[in-house]
């Protein structure tokens, strides 16, 4: 099995591509999404500083036959939808491959993440392609079983380490006490929690993938 992550140019005429492009700096978060006989439901997390704007947009659309503004503030909205244009929905559905939730969407473009055999990506390829959703492959790359991850061993030992404080600052646990607790040798107990450790963060490091590292901080002392 195989995690892809695309990033899809949404058509003119889909309420999500239509709503976000008219107010830009709005965030969409689809929570939940189920298409049903030639329509679509959902629950999107909208945040930004024009919400007013979004709702308007999203209750006079042709595509949207239900607005439910579920839970609101000014910083944030929440709202259960029904539209007649659930293109990634359809996408899904007719090649087989689950969407992976949530599906977050700006300005027109949505960022999903789905797992599936080559020869089913190839499907949802085909299906995007039908519905007129151009899209760009972020990466491909082997689908980690997390439970798979770490040894039974492994992982009772890190969240024993968690648990009795040996990651907070300052340490609450010294290697010797937890040893001692799960009645393992201490050079054991190093080696364990090391290999263990060296796991986490090489997955942790494989899903950052190639986004850019963040600029240091500029000093603007000397400017003053």
């Amino acid at each position: 099995m195989t995690q892809t992550k695309l990033t899809i140019t949404l058509p003119d005429g889909t309420w999500i591509k239509d709503v976000s492009s008219a107010v830009p700096d709005a965030h969409f978060r689809v929570l939940a999404a189920m298409p049903g006989d030639g329509r679509g439901f959902g629950l999107v997390r909208v945040s930004g500083t024009t919400l007013d704007d979004v709702l308007d947009q999203m209750s006079n659309h042709d595509a949207l036959t239900s607005v439910e503004l579920l839970q609101g503030s000014e910083s944030q909205v929440l709202v259960q939808f029904e539209t007649t244009r659930p293109l990634l929905l359809f996408s899904a559905r007719e090649s087989g491959v689950p969407i992976e939730l949530p599906i977050d969407i700006q300005d027109g473009v949505a960022t999903i993440e789905v797992t599936a055999s080559p020869d089913r990506l190839s499907m949802l390829s085909d299906r995007l392609d039908a519905f007129g959703l151009e899209f760009e492959v972020e990466y491909v790359k082997p689908r980690v079983d997390r439970e798979q991850l770490l040894t039974n061993r492994q992982q009772e030992l890190i969240q024993e380490a968690v648990s009795r404080g040996y990651y907070d600052t300052p340490r609450e646990c010294s290697m010797t006490e937890l040893a001692e607790v799960v009645g393992i040798a201490k050079s054991t107990c190093s080696e364990t929690l090391h290999r263990a450790e060296g796991k986490i963060i090489k997955e942790f490091v494989s899903e950052l993938g190639d986004q850019p590292a963040a600029e240091p901080a500029r000093s603007t002392a000397r400017h003053s």
